[in-house]
């Protein structure tokens, strides 16, 4: 049963941070209920900042990154998951305070596990994996809100970002009119292809705006946060709707009141690291019917264990376009 586990360890020794590609014993592994092994896991961009050290994201050494993952149970002492069974997990501070995904197994709590919707594969939910799970959060928010497709313009910002990218598509497979606020006009095709039916520079949003503007959006999906988000507010129509699930321009959120009060806007937060896991079922068994074995195949590359680290370098360099899927077992 001890075989080695191959696995990215990160370390922290005074102010040596290290990752490093490690083979543990299973003694190693946290004491939690339910042991998988890991089959696919993928690098996000929290993962590359754990890896690389460049982001503080980890708060305890050694640490397995990895974010997300897809498995199989080999042992559980929950009454929930039974050996054999195939689980997804995403978020609950793993990789970061807990041990995550990137190895060959993981010891997890169950209540941070979900079942594997039938109608995918495992690769294909980490092919979805964080970014197309929190797309879907914000999607399920603006039907709660009672938006529609014939409403008008849905904004959708960090269009070429995983989470932006998987907003377009999913609101697209709705039949919504999508416009795709991006920094990289240059792949204005590539997003035609996912479903946008209009290009904005983000320029347009991302500088210090009026607190009230031309009523333009009927809902938006916003992963930047900051000068774009306040113009967001300021720009939607009435009773309009805005998801915010992201950060990449900044925390802060330079706005009026005015959107709120005088055209009775929502702006709604999406958190996807602590959901009830009714709401994580419910995400995931939406994406399982919604998404497209082709499309996924198109976003997203696979590698290995092995590869991990240098990949991670990449996609800080913004060199990686696209999901980067990584088969544990291979």
């Amino acid at each position: 049963m001890n075989n080695p586990i191959k696995a990215i360890v990160i370390n922290k020794e005074d102010s040596n941070y290290s990752a490093s590609l490690l083979q543990l014993k299973e003694s190693d592994l946290p004491d939690e209920n339910t042991t998988i092994n890991v089959l696919y896991s993928t690098l996000n961009y929290k993962d590359g900042l754990a890896v690389t050290g460049k982001g503080p994201v980890v708060r305890t050494f050694p640490m397995v990154p990895g974010i997300d993952l897809v498995g199989t149970v080999t042992t559980s002492t929950s009454d929930e998951f039974k050996n054999g069974d195939h689980v997804i997990l995403n978020g609950f501070g793993v990789g970061e305070k807990h041990w995550g995904g990137l190895a060959q197994k993981a010891a997890l709590n169950s209540d941070w596990l979900i079942p594997l919707p039938a109608a995918i594969s495992p690769k294909q939910a980490m092919q979805i994996g964080t970014a197309g799970y929190t797309a879907m959060l914000s999607v399920i928010a603006l039907e709660k809100q009672g938006v529609k497709p014939d409403d008008g313009e849905i904004l959708v910002t960090g269009a070429n970002g995983g989470v932006g990218s998987f907003a377009i598509y999913l609101l697209s497979q709705l039949g919504y009119n999508v416009t795709a606020a991006t920094g990289r006009v240059d792949q204005s095709e590539y997003l035609k292809e996912l479903g946008a039916s209009q290009i904005i520079n983000r320029d347009e949003l991302s500088n210090p705006g009026k607190p009230l503007q031309k009523e333009r959006f009927a809902a938006a999906i916003d992963s930047v946060g900051s000068h774009t988000l306040a113009n967001i507010c300021a720009s939607l129509k009435y009773g309009g709707v805005v998801t915010a699930c992201g950060l990449a321009q900044g925390m802060d959120l330079p706005a009026s009141v005015a959107p709120f009060i005088l055209r009775g806007v929502s702006l709604i937060g999406i958190d996807s690291v602590m959901r009830p896991k009714t709401d994580r079922i419910e995400a995931w068994e939406r994406l399982s019917t919604l998404v497209k074995a082709d499309y996924l195949d198109k976003i997203s590359t696979e590698i290995t264990l092995e590869q991990v680290i240098e990949n991670a370098e990449q996609l800080m360099e913004g060199k990686i376009r696209g999901r980067v899927v990584v088969n544990c077992q291979g």
